[in-house]
């Protein structure tokens, strides 16, 4: 069964009662060219019967696209999820359970519901296209299209970042990045 960010957040009650926790971070490495990105994520899926699923949790993205880790929390603070990944590995750790993965799209297709673009994240969180594949600037100057994403960027002043898929099934992903 697919685990979605909302099957997270059911598990957010037991991380509150203290019955299930995600192990420490292990010590952090920070490489050169290593980012920090953190704040509030909204991801909605679409479904086939036109109801959309997802979930909102708060978000630290850490590292680069070759080698990082982005964590989810409930409201208060409670760690999730923790995907981690690096040259050919891919981990999902939630309270009770670690898993592999073949790669990080098929991690964050487990972990959110649908295959997010993690190494693209880290640049347009911070309001700029992905310099690894092409890009379309908007005549209007406020986003940009990439990797099949459209991303909106009129809040960026504020923080927020939108990014949808059209195509099936349709993707929003809110970001509210903190300063």
């Amino acid at each position: 069964m697919k685990n979605t960010l909302i099957t997270l957040f059911a598990a957010a009650s037991l991380l509150l009662s203290g019955c299930a926790t995600v192990a420490p971070k292990p010590a952090e490495i920070r490489a050169e060219g290593d980012v920090r990105l953190s704040g509030r994520l909204s991801v909605q899926v679409a479904g086939s019967t036109g109801r959309a699923s997802g979930g909102n949790a708060g978000f630290e993205l850490s590292g680069n696209p070759r080698a990082g880790q982005l964590e989810l929390s409930t409201p208060l603070g409670s760690l999730l999820a923790r995907a981690s990944w690096g040259p050919g590995e891919a981990m999902l750790q939630t309270p009770g359970a670690e898993r592999s993965f073949s790669d990080l799209d098929a991690l964050t297709r487990e972990l959110l519901g649908e295959a997010i673009p993690v190494a693209a994240l880290f640049d347009w969180l911070r309001g700029h296209p992905w310099p690894q594949t092409p890009s379309e600037i908007w005549q209007d100057g406020v986003g940009f299209s990439q990797l099949g994403w459209r991303i909106d960027l009129a809040g960026l002043q504020d923080g927020l970042i939108v990014a949808t898929r059209s195509a099936e099934p349709a993707v929003t992903l809110r970001a509210r990045v903190e300063p």
